[in-house]
């Protein structure tokens, strides 16, 4: 019989925030599959988990899916972890996940933090309907097209954005809807955390004078 993925989250930030089925599933795998080992490392190392870990990550997917698949036709079990919050967003989790799909093998999810859902839910904006867009496209013309489409939505939008991009994804933002109220939130369940609900020439103004610092999450 083929062994089992788990699909395991792990803490956004504050290593405190994981489940007592997450850490009991991360010691009893025969594998963990982390976006990286060595950041992982710090989370198993806090949880004496000395189970053994592979890289998993955007430009190793494909040979590394090969090896994982192996290892689930083998029989043994395999934990996907990505470096934050739950695999498969944002990340090649998914292809893995898609793959043990299409060879009977069994996904278990094990459900935990998400840094999307985290920001949401603390934004202040509706969340009876939601679109999650990921990362935009780095070119402004593209980008803006992708928020002149989202503009039409009825739904709250959530975004990611690099700290480097960040300045000029707002200035986007107001061209495409004019000076809205948008929330900004970045280093989640960290020492410094921040959550900003104001203006978008607000949130200009502040990070030209403040260099940014970690990916944020961007809720218009």
């Amino acid at each position: 019989m083929p062994g089992t993925l788990y699909v395991v989250s792990t803490p956004i930030g504050n290593l405190g925030d994981i489940t007592f089925r997450a850490v009991e599933t991360l010691k009893a795998v025969d594998l963990i599959a982390a976006e990286d080992t060595r950041h992982t490392k710090i989370l198993l190392d806090r949880y004496g988990i000395n189970t053994p870990a592979t890289s998993y990550f955007e430009y190793n997917k494909i040979r590394k899916t090969e090896y994982l698949l192996k290892v689930l036709l083998e029989g043994k079990s395999v934990a996907l972890v990505s470096d934050a919050g739950t695999p498969g967003i944002s990340d090649p989790g998914y292809k893995i996940i898609r793959i043990c799909i299409d060879n009977n093998v069994q996904v278990v999810p094990i459900p935990g933090p998400s840094a999307l859902l985290t920001a949401l839910v603390s934004s202040g904006k509706p969340t009876d309907k939601f679109t999650f867009e990921g990362f935009l496209s780095n070119k402004t013309g593209k980008r803006k097209n992708q928020l002149a489409k989202l503009k039409e939505e009825d739904r709250t939008a959530v975004l990611y954005e690099s700290p480097h991009r960040i300045v000029q994804c707002l200035e986007d933002v107001l061209e495409v809807y004019g000076d809205i109220e948008i929330v900004l939130a970045r280093e989640l369940t960290k020492k410094f955390e921040e959550i900003r609900r104001e203006k978008v020439s607000a949130s200009i103004a502040h990070f030209k004078t403040n260099k940014p610092r970690g990916e944020f999450i961007v809720i218009i």
